[in-house]
């Protein structure tokens, strides 16, 4: 009884008045951006949205199914990517870069590009993935970092992939479950969400375990496939956790989580969202291009 009375005090106790915040919802095919008290202020409807960015010129940039947007806040697209349509290619990552170039992950294409403002391919780096792996299952979050390496997860393959600048393959890290995202922190340390291995790890530069949020850690708050994240100044971290797969509905998808383990803020918001699966908080300083915002 106290546990479903714990979890009831979560889902109505949604913490607003904290962050204003650009989201995906992947099940609900919309990007949004949203007050600090709630409200959707601006909204672009498209395909299984995974990743989106506030750019330092006030324009969103987002990727989905069939490709990539920069969208201003008035709804006038400025720059666009679109993905082959002679395979099956699915964009689960992008990237804006200091160059002005969007960095984009394809599965089906097994490929990280770079595409240039004219949305001309400027650069393409093959990825090698297990035959065995479904191509929904292939790749998830993918960041570039400023040595101009690449972070990759591998999804269906439950590992980390660090490559160099012309693709060649330096380190893998083996993980729990089927990574979503991959964010690099200070001193080479890296932020790791495990999808529906129902954990997060962070590790230092020598891949061992500093910090870890496991599945039953926090009371009323169990961790579900866990997507994107953000680390903020403060050392908390946001988490998406992402409610398909039979659980909608069910908890927060959004989770503000101290160094200690405590819920600081939430978003339990289920009449406007389905399945929120990346998050940027629109509060925190810097320039994303630059690798300011770790997300």
């Amino acid at each position: 009884m106290l546990r479903l009375l714990a979890v009831l005090f979560a889902l109505v106790s949604t913490a607003y008045a904290a962050h204003p915040f650009l989201c995906c919802d992947y099940g609900g095919g919309k990007v949004c951006v949203v007050s600090a008290e709630g409200k959707i202020e601006w909204q672009w409807d498209c395909k299984a949205p995974q990743d989106c960015w506030k750019l330092p010129n006030g324009n969103y940039l987002f990727c989905f199914v069939s490709g990539a947007l920069e969208v201003t806040p008035d709804k006038k697209i400025v720059w666009e990517y679109k993905a082959p349509t002679d395979v099956k290619v699915e964009v689960h990552s992008c990237q804006p870069l200091p160059d002005g170039n969007v960095m984009i992950v394809e599965c089906g294409t097994s490929r990280i590009i770079e595409v240039d403002r004219a949305g001309k391919i400027a650069k393409e780096i093959k990825l090698t993935a297990a035959p065995e792996i479904k191509l929904h299952n292939q790749f998830r979050g993918t960041r570039k970092l400023a040595n101009g390496h690449y972070l990759v997860c591998f999804k269906g393959e439950g590992k980390i992939v660090e490559l160099d600048a012309d693709g060649k393959v330096l380190r893998q890290i083996k993980v729990p479950g089927d990574p979503h995202e991959v964010v690099p922190l200070p001193e080479g340390h890296l932020l790791i969400t495990c999808g529906d291995g129902h954990q997060v790890r962070e590790l230092d530069a020598k891949e061992n375990i500093v910090w870890e949020l496991a599945e039953n850690d926090i009371p009323g708050y169990t961790l579900r496939l866990m997507a994107g994240c953000q680390r903020l100044p403060n050392g908390n971290t946001v988490f998406c956790v992402y409610l398909g797969h039979g659980h909608i509905g069910e908890q927060a998808q959004v989770i503000e989580v101290s160094r200690d383990k405590k819920i600081v803020w939430n978003v339990a918001d289920h009449a406007q969202f389905k399945t929120i699966n990346q998050i940027m908080l629109l509060d925190v300083a810097g320039d994303v291009t630059k690798g300011e915002i770790l997300r």
